[in-house]
């Protein structure tokens, strides 16, 4: 059985295959141009995504050796993320279905992270935790089995990757700012300042990171003189090690208070974060400790991809489903996929 998957939510467009379960293609076109303004600005990603969704489709089907005529099934994000680059992918997912006569699944964005720890081996078992970061997302589920979902907690402000821009901007060192807080991070001393850790002991599973980037803020204006602020690149990692290490402090230790209070030994780490090395180290410590299992998907697969979108599709349609035309994009996570 054969799956494309298309993936355009946010600022990448993205298509793959799966083949009875094995990913034989995943092309992803990033949109660099963001970078200019500070962050994605959504109707010139959407436009971005026009021009783009059909030759990273062709391009797929050809790595895959396969072509439009041997597609069993379709599927497409239909949210959350922006809505006029959601449209562009879903549309065409709905269009390529029609014409071929074939099932169109629509796939929630948030339930593809869970499951791109699947794309590799080894993969967790049910029933595992899945701690989801990104730039707009910081959820910490309790996945049962496919289409079985907890929320434990989330955000009550910023995600986890948002603070990570937003510091990242306050630094001047441009956009998106995690990956670059995490490579002078690894230069720094992650003890030189001591930043907010809300909730941290709240003893629940919500997670805060607005205060934290505020306290970011007031430190950077204590250091400032005359309003003027200069660091040397010494100064400048050991901020960035310390932020870095208060965002993973609050993380593990609230996946290691869930994965001890629901008796789970099987952790996955998604999102455009779970890349970031602080946190993976930190994780896989607390982990070995307790004799827990991390699963981090790769690279290419922790930002937003198709393959995520096509794997989770066929697993779908292997137990079954065979979608709907009637698929509206939506913007913001719905709390239907998640049951007590």
């Amino acid at each position: 059985m054969t799956v494309l998957g298309i993936e355009s939510s946010c600022d990448e467009t993205s298509a793959a295959v799966v083949q009875d379960g094995t990913l034989c293609a995943n092309v992803i076109s990033s949109q660099h141009f963001h970078g200019e303004y500070g962050g994605v600005v959504p109707e010139l990603a959407s436009r971005a995504h026009l021009r783009a969704i059909l030759p990273i489709i062709d391009q797929a089907l050809a790595e895959a050796g396969t072509e439009y005529g041997e597609i069993d099934a379709v599927a497409a994000t239909q949210g959350p993320g922006l809505i006029g680059s959601l449209l562009v992918g879903l549309n065409t997912g709905k269009a390529i279905a029609i014409s071929r006569g074939i099932p169109f699944l629509p796939v929630h964005h948030i339930e593809a992270h869970l499951f791109s720890p699947f794309l590799q081996q080894p993969q967790p078992a049910f029933p595992y935790l899945g701690l989801v970061v990104s730039g707009g997302h910081t959820l910490l589920i309790e996945v049962r089995d496919l289409g079985t979902y907890r929320l434990l907690g989330s955000t009550i402000d910023d995600a986890a990757g948002e603070a990570f821009d937003k510091v990242g901007k306050m630094l001047g060192l441009g956009y998106p700012g995690g990956p670059e807080i995490d490579r002078r991070a690894r230069e720094g001393n992650p003890l030189s300042v001591r930043f907010a850790r809300p909730l941290l002991d709240s003893g629940d599973f919500r997670f805060s990171f607005s205060g934290l980037k505020t306290s970011v803020l007031y430190h950077l204006r204590d250091r400032a003189v005359d309003g003027v602020l200069e660091l040397s690149d010494a100064e400048l990692n050991d901020i960035c090690a310390s932020f870095q290490h208060a965002v993973t402090d609050v993380l593990v230790t609230k996946v290691m208070y869930a994965a001890e209070k629901h008796d789970i030994r099987d952790i996955a780490v998604v999102g455009g974060v779970s890349a970031n090395t602080g946190l993976q180290t930190a994780l896989h410590a607390e982990a070995a400790k307790r004799e827990l299992r991390v699963f981090v998907p790769d690279l290419a697969f922790s930002t937003d991809n198709a393959a995520m979108v096509a794997m989770l599709a066929f697993m779908q349609y292997s137990r079954g489903a065979r979608g709907t035309l009637n698929a509206p994009a939506f913007a913001r996570i719905s709390d239907t996929m998640f049951h007590e």
